[in-house]
């Protein structure tokens, strides 16, 4: 073990946030190229760009909570996360360079249209980052005490990632998005395979502080099922509206969503019905953990809405095209620069705020009670670009003000829900966290992308964010944060 680990040293939080900083790369990418590139190059309807960022999750939903199971059981190349990273790495890289080349690609396939295609590339584009993120953020738990010193773990981690996100947002704007592409097939490569490689791991893991009883966390179906239960909703929407496409069937009415958001807030509200005096710590910590669910769900709504569609609403708020509109090469140049220059202020206040603001915050008035404080200034940003977000210059203003909730979203749920859970399925419960973000992106994708497609008015986009987002909060003012016995200031 390397002097550093033993000691904890800043040197290695930076190491070990390395390999998570690699999958957030590529994640900065496809959020800043993909829609991009799939709208301007392959013209596709921004329908059909909704499909294909719906494959990724469709992958996030198997992808990290089988990882996450098999990577608790097994041990391979001195490793319980690290073969995982290494394949996950790798293909991550090898999808981004395909990225750029799908219609290449296509015809060497002898494939007619590149929709099937890009399905493909995103899929297993996303598959792979969302292979290596479990175990990315797993180890992190794996190599830290509870408390203190993991906070610091996961507010290093975002901090590192973002600021190589924002690194790919500079390479975005100053170049264009096919270097920032070429570029991160190379750096999502060496920021995955090198520092996995010191990073040792314990080949044990205990319960931890709160799960010291007899209560057994099972991974069965039906266990895992009754875990997930505030996101039944989110899932039977999300398998219904797969269906549909599949299909090709379509309804103009909205009973469906209507129907799956009272299923939702039923299950929540039994959730947070739920008495915990009498319960078990395992059992309290179970609770907590579905609250966590609960909150994290509808904040991803509204992120993930903001993320597929923020360049329809500046092509049709700052620019004025509507979806019919025939756009110049250099206009559509120029909306993709907007885009990229408001993701890349929104991720460098989100890099800068984790070790400098929120870490010390959270310290002092806890976790739980920061990231409620972020989650609403989040809203409250939201609501603001809905009624000011008509210029470059005040999009870029309002983007800065989200990055602070966003600062908080990747870095402080992590250790939020870590310490509720039992520590030995770490792996298992990070895939299940992970449904409380890619369920929500599917009813971005399907049910969301429908809505907005039809509307003429695109502020719908910050309409629907901003509802999200306040939901979030106040669900996030009901989670309890339990204290962790050897945790010290």
């Amino acid at each position: 073990m390397l002097e550093i680990q033993k000691k904890l040293t800043n040197i290695f939080y930076a190491l070990l946030a390395l390999p998570a900083t690699a999958m957030g790369f590529a994640l900065s990418i496809q959020i800043s190229a993909l829609s991009w590139i799939l709208s301007t190059k392959y013209k596709l309807d921004i329908h059909d760009v909704g499909l294909v960022w719906a494959a990724g999750p469709i992958a996030g939903i198997l992808g990290q909570v089988i990882i996450g199971i098999i990577s608790d059981n097994v041990w391979f190349l001195n490793g319980r996360r690290r073969p995982f990273i290494l394949i996950g790495g790798f293909l991550a890289a090898m999808m981004l360079l395909a990225l750029p080349n799908i219609d290449v690609i296509s015809s060497a396939l002898g494939i007619d249209g590149i929709l099937g295609v890009a399905i493909a590339v995103a899929l297993t584009l996303d598959l792979a980052i969302n292979i290596s993120f479990n175990p990315t953020r797993s180890i992190i738990a794996d190599v830290t005490p509870e408390g203190v010193e993991r906070t610091k773990g996961y507010t290093w981690m975002q901090t590192i990632s973002g600021t190589f996100g924002v690194l790919a947002y500079v390479i975005g704007a100053v170049w264009n998005n096919y270097v920032l592409i070429y570029f991160g097939v190379f750096l999502v490569l060496v920021l995955s395979i090198v520092p996995t490689l010191f990073i040792e791991e314990p080949r044990y893991l205990s319960k931890g502080a709160n799960q010291q009883d007899k209560h057994e966390t099972k991974a069965s179906f039906g266990a895992i099922l009754g875990y997930i239960e505030p996101l039944w909703g989110f899932l039977i929407y999300s398998i219904y509206a797969i269906l549909m496409r599949v299909l090709n069937i379509h309804f103009e009415n909205y009973y469906a969503e209507i129907i799956c958001f009272v299923i939702t807030i039923v299950f929540i509200l039994k959730v947070l019905l739920q008495k915990s005096e009498t319960k078990s710590a395992a059992e309290k910590g179970l609770i907590g953990f579905k609250k966590v669910l609960a909150a994290h769900s509808f904040t991803w709504v509204g992120i993930q809405t903001m993320f597929v569609y923020m360049f329809a609403y500046v092509q049709y708020k700052v620019f004025g095209y509507d979806a019919n509109s025939v756009i110049p090469e250099d206009v559509s140049i120029q909306m993709g620069k907007v885009v990229t220059i408001s993701f890349l202020i929104f991720n460098a206040v989100a890099a800068v705020l984790p070790v400098l603001v929120l870490e010390p915050m959270a310290r002092k008035i806890g976790k739980v009670r920061t990231h409620f404080l972020s989650i609403a200034s989040m809203a409250i940003a939201y609501a603001a670009m809905l009624f000011f977000g008509f210029s470059p210059l005040v999009i870029y203003i309002i983007m800065a003000l989200l990055g602070i909730g966003w600062a908080s979203t990747i870095s402080l749920p992590f250790a939020i829900m870590s310490q509720q859970i039992d520590q030995t399925r770490m792996g298992l419960f990070m895939g299940l966290f992970n449904l409380s973000v890619v369920l929500p992106q599917l009813v971005a994708s399907f049910g969301i992308g429908q809505a907005i497609s039809a509307a003429q008015d695109k502020s719908l986009i910050f309409i629907i964010s901003a509802v999200t987002l306040s939901i979030s909060a106040i669900l996030w003012m009901l989670v309890k944060e339990e204290k962790v016995h050897t945790e010290t200031n």
